[in-house]
């Protein structure tokens, strides 16, 4: 029977159909990695998938956690919120809910080389070719880290919270999503639903760009509307830490890049290299002194994440984040034109999408930006 000939009435019977299918394709088409790779992926989401539980079933639970049960009425809110007002997808991701009971869903293996802040890639059927490996369970993650370690790369392991299966299946509400804030749970809904609107294959900068600026602008409307008194305030100052520590993560990368692109013997650099990032802990812990009253915001990324690995990725999540917001201005702040441009502007071969992405303008007077900082 041909895979076109299936008829799957049954939700629950279609995801186990579908992740079937993809999987056999994965193995037969798989670029640069093996097939126990794509097992343990397409087993890690079959057994979320066997997991789930329907939302409504959990808010009709009178033994249910109060807090969770709030929470996943947020989540219902935002996604009624994100599909009226930011034209994103409404479809059944998000109507089931799953207990991982774990810090993460995955684990994103990144690595790059001794001298270098370029991300090795490996390739995929669905998403392209992305700078990482994501991994289900931690101590595989950890096993390939350790094993790409050992050959001289710099290695990041980075736990997420959320993944998207970009519109492939219906992407379950986790219990790591509704860690923080409901600003965070918004931001990452908002993220994730953008990714399923538009992603393009093999290109991380213009598709990470797009969904961040998604998310930002989402979560700054969304608090508007429905954020508890103070939500505001305290979304504008972690976006303002986040800036300041953007900013310290450009410099060190700007040192780097210059040290790597010397003549200077290996020795040199291993040595130089090192000054580079100690002296970026240095200035870390000045900010969070003298800048931030002793607020510690990104201690766990700076405790684990002093290598070019962790900061290779540094320019896909933010490098275009100017250009969407000119072209969501250009859109007069239409969701629906925005969307459509994005597209358009994806069209553009590879150099000028980069060349267009590359732009910089001054984000305080941009749609992104706070209204505090206006």
């Amino acid at each position: 029977m041909s895979a076109s000939s299936l008829i799957v009435n049954s939700p629950r019977r279609r995801y186990a159909v579908l992740s079937a299918l993809l999987l056999v394709s994965m193995l037969l088409i798989g670029g640069c990695v093996g097939p126990g790779y794509y097992l343990q992926a397409a087993g890690g989401h079959l057994k979320l998938m066997r997991a789930r539980e329907d939302v409504a079933d959990v808010l009709a639970d009178p033994g249910a956690d109060p807090e969770t049960v709030r929470r996943l009425r947020a989540a219902q809110d935002m996604l009624d919120f994100a599909e009226l007002n930011l034209d994103l997808p409404a479809n059944d991701s998000y109507s089931s809910y799953v207990r991982t009971g774990k810090p993460a869903v995955v684990w994103n293996v990144i690595v790059a080389p001794e001298f270098s802040l370029q991300a090795r890639k490996w390739c995929f059927p669905v998403a392209g070719c992305v700078p990482y490996r994501g991994y289900f369970a931690e101590p595989k993650a950890r096993a390939f880290a350790q094993r790409m370690s050992a050959k001289g790369f710099d290695v990041s392991v980075q736990p997420v919270t959320a993944y998207s299966t970009l519109g492939w299946f219906s992407d379950p509400l986790l219990d790591t999503m509704l860690r923080g804030n409901d600003s965070r749970l918004a931001g990452t809904l908002f993220h994730e639903l953008a990714h399923q609107r538009f992603y393009l294959k093999g290109d991380t900068g213009f598709s990470e760009a797009y969904a961040s600026f998604v998310e930002q602008v989402g979560v700054k409307a969304w608090i508007a509307q429905h954020g508890a008194t103070g939500a505001f305030e305290r979304w504008q100052q972690g976006r303002q830490a986040a800036r300041r520590f953007r900013q310290l993560q450009a410099s060190t990368r700007r040192r780097l890049s210059r040290l790597y692109q010397s003549d200077f013997p290996d020795a040199e650099k291993r040595i130089a290299k090192q000054q580079i990032f100690d002296a970026m802990v240095s200035d870390y812990e000045t900010i969070v002194r003298e800048e931030w009253a002793g607020r510690d915001y990104f201690a766990s990324w700076m405790a684990k994440n002093r290598n070019n690995a962790a900061l290779s990725l540094f320019r896909d999540y933010q490098q275009g984040l100017c250009a969407f917001a000119g072209l969501f201005d250009e859109s007069q702040g239409d969701f629906r034109t925005f969307h459509a441009r994005v597209a358009e502007q994806a069209e553009l071969p590879a150099r000028d999408r980069t060349l267009w992405l590359s732009q910089t303008c001054n984000l305080n007077t941009q749609s992104i930006a706070p209204a505090g900082d206006l």
